[in-house]
């Protein structure tokens, strides 16, 4: 059992009073300690309702001991690690990590038709100095501990807490010097009960976006689950889950491109009445008060929430979802297709193994790369699924 130390005193994670301590170094931003390892390793306290959680700091989980509940798997085995110390910068200080983006906040002047960032877009194959779009709602994903997975949880993942996980998760990085969750737009869950006063709310935060009398026009990031993309008297209508009424604006030529970009995407979604589609777009208001979006990237989640780019990758996280063991879902963030990735990590308290799916037709230099990554951990089990050579083995 995990234990932290809170001021001068150690708690165990299940002792009756940790409640009351977390509540009081919540008030006083003191940070606890955690002492799978010495010194022990600080984290942060977060609050859901009148309960508070202890939240691992950004990017510190490789520094955990491999049996606690806050490691991670090492950056390299996943799109991370081409991020880390460029697009994503940590302050070893307050654990802010300060993000550098390759698509705009503002808008100047008339709005043009832009690319959808997808998985043969500029915005993925460049610069590693930047993070897309896509990357940005992967770490999100990834901070928010949307990754993990246990058996356990089964029936527990709603919206709700998706959405105050990806909030809380923004609230410890900075764009451009500001707080990201200042601008991230997440639907609270809709209740037809309590329509006015989540109106007023959303009002609140879109009235941000509106445009100035002069200057560049303020963009907003929206985070939400896409339920229909459908025909407007003048381009498309993107339809998001609990915004009944509200619909954000995309012109024929970005649907164009989002429709050829992220085709894998929608087609695994069309295929899958269980899976979700999440949605990452900027966008702002104009003078009518319509929200327009100006770039937008697509991804597929699992019933449970957790993502997959391909139909064997599936298999693999139903299969994981079904076991009591912790798993974390690698995410593959700018990374192009024909790189590999540890797919997944499952983990328990004596070892780490990281699962690999190789797609059919993997040419000589994939493999040399997946090698490459397997010997560079031998501390870390891997188990590899051949998708060419048959089904899927058995899982370790």
């Amino acid at each position: 059992m995990r234990r932290f130390r809170i001021g001068s005193e150690v708690f165990e994670e299940g002792a009756p009073d940790l409640q009351a301590a977390l509540g009081n170094a919540y008030a006083r931003r003191e940070r606890p300690l955690c002492l799978c390892r010495e010194p022990g390793f600080p984290m942060y306290v977060a609050r859901i309702g009148d309960l508070h959680l202890i939240k691992r700091m950004p990017l510190s989980g490789g520094g955990h001991d491999s049996s606690c509940d806050s490691y991670e798997s090492p950056y390299e085995l996943s799109g991370l690690g081409a991020l880390m110390g460029s697009a994503i910068q940590v302050d070893p200080q307050n654990g802010m990590a300060a993000l550098k983006l390759d698509f705009s906040l503002s808008k100047t002047g008339s709005r043009a038709a832009s690319v959808p960032a997808g998985q043969n877009s500029a915005s993925v194959a460049g610069d590693p100095r930047r993070m897309s779009l896509r990357g940005l709602l992967h770490y999100l994903w990834h901070e928010a501990e949307l990754t993990v997975w246990t058996s356990r949880w089964a029936g527990k993942r709603h919206w709700w807490n998706v959405r105050w996980h990806l909030i809380e998760a923004a609230g410890q990085m900075t764009v451009r010097g500001g707080a990201l969750s200042d601008i991230l737009f997440v639907p609270e869950p809709f209740r037809a009960e309590n329509k006015e006063a989540i109106e007023q709310r959303r009002n609140a935060v879109l009235g941000t976006a509106l445009p100035p009398k002069s200057g560049p026009r303020k963009l907003l990031l929206l985070v939400g689950e896409v339920k229909e993309i459908v025909s407007a008297r003048s381009g498309q209508k993107l339809v998001v889950r609990h915004l009944p009424g509200f619909r954000f604006i995309i012109d024929d030529a970005m649907h164009r491109l989002l429709q050829a970009r992220f085709e894998r995407e929608l087609s695994l979604w069309g295929a899958d009445s269980s899976s979700h589609l999440m949605a990452i777009a900027t966008f702002g208001l104009n003078s009518a008060g319509l929200a327009i979006v100006e770039e937008i990237a697509l991804m597929v989640v699992s019933e449970n929430w957790i993502p997959y780019e391909t139909v064997p990758e599936k298999r693999l996280i139903d299969a994981l979802a079904r076991l009591r063991e912790k798993s974390v879902k690698g995410l593959r963030y700018d990374l192009q297709p024909d790189q590999p990735i540890a797919n997944a990590l499952l983990q328990n308290r004596n070892e780490r193994i990281a699962l690999f799916v190789v797609p059919a037709g993997a040419d000589e230099a994939f493999e040399d790369s997946l090698q490459h990554m397997i010997a560079n951990r031998p501390e870390i089990g891997a188990w590899t699924w051949r998708v060419g050579d048959g089904e899927m083995p058995a899982l370790p």
